[in-house]
C-alpha cells in the first residue's frame, strides 16, 4: 500500500512537471530570436532558402562573382515598402537582389527575392554600390546606427550567402559586408 501511495505522488510530480514545461516551451515558441531562447518551429516556419533562390531565368555557375551586403538605411521595411521609400514608381526597380527582413514590414528573417534575381539582371550602379555586373546585392533592412540586424536575419543571412557561395562558386574574400558588421 505505501508503494502504491509514492507512484501516485511520483505521477503527479511528472505530470506537473510536464505541463510546465509544454507551457513554457509554447510561450518561448512565437518569440523572435533577438529576443532571447526560441524554438525551431519560429525558424524553421520561413521558407527555405534554396526557395528564393529560383528565378525565371536560366541560373549560370559563371554568371555572378561576387557578393555584397548593405543596410537599407530603414528601421522597417519589405521590398516595396523599400521602393515607395527611395521613390520608385514599382518594386521591380529596386536595385538589389534580395531583401532579408526584420520583423517591420515582412517577417523576421523572411529573404524576398527581387524582380532583379528572377530575371538574373545585374543591379545598376550606385554611389553606394561597389560591385560590378557580376555582383549578388543583398539589402538588409536595417539602419546599421539604431536598427541593427536581428539575430534571425544574421543567421538567414549566413545560410543564404553560403548557399550563394556554394552555387555560383564565389570565393570567400570576394564577399562584402558593411563596414560595421559584426
Amino acid at each position: 500500500m505505501p508503494n502504491q501511495v509514492r507512484v501516485a505522488k511520483v505521477l503527479a510530480a511528472l505530470l506537473a512537471s510536464m505541463t510546465t514545461g509544454a507551457i513554457v516551451l509554447m510561450a518561448l515558441g512565437h518569440n523572435p530570436p533577438s529576443a532571447g531562447p526560441f524554438s525551431l518551429w519560429t525558424y524553421q516556419r520561413l521558407s527555405p532558402v534554396r526557395n528564393a533562390l529560383s528565378s525565371e531565368a536560366p541560373q549560370s555557375r559563371a554568371r555572378w562573382n561576387r557578393i555584397e551586403i548593405h543596410y537599407s538605411g530603414t528601421q522597417a521595411g519589405s521590398i516595396e515598402q523599400l521602393a515607395s521609400l527611395h521613390g520608385l514608381a514599382r518594386s521591380e526597380d529596386i536595385n538589389c537582389h534580395f531583401c532579408l527582413c526584420n520583423g517591420l514590414g515582412g517577417d523576421e528573417g523572411e529573404i524576398q527575392p527581387t524582380a532583379r534575381w528572377k530575371k538574373q539582371l545585374p543591379a545598376d550602379p550606385s554611389s553606394t554600390w561597389r560591385g560590378t555586373a557580376r555582383t549578388i546585392r543583398i539589402c538588409l533592412v536595417a539602419d546599421g546606427r539604431t536598427a541593427h540586424p536581428t539575430d534571425c536575419q544574421i543567421k538567414r543571412l549566413q545560410v543564404l550567402v553560403e548557399t550563394l557561395r556554394e552555387r555560383f562558386d564565389i570565393a570567400t574574400d570576394a564577399i562584402d559586408y558593411p563596414s560595421d558588421w559584426r
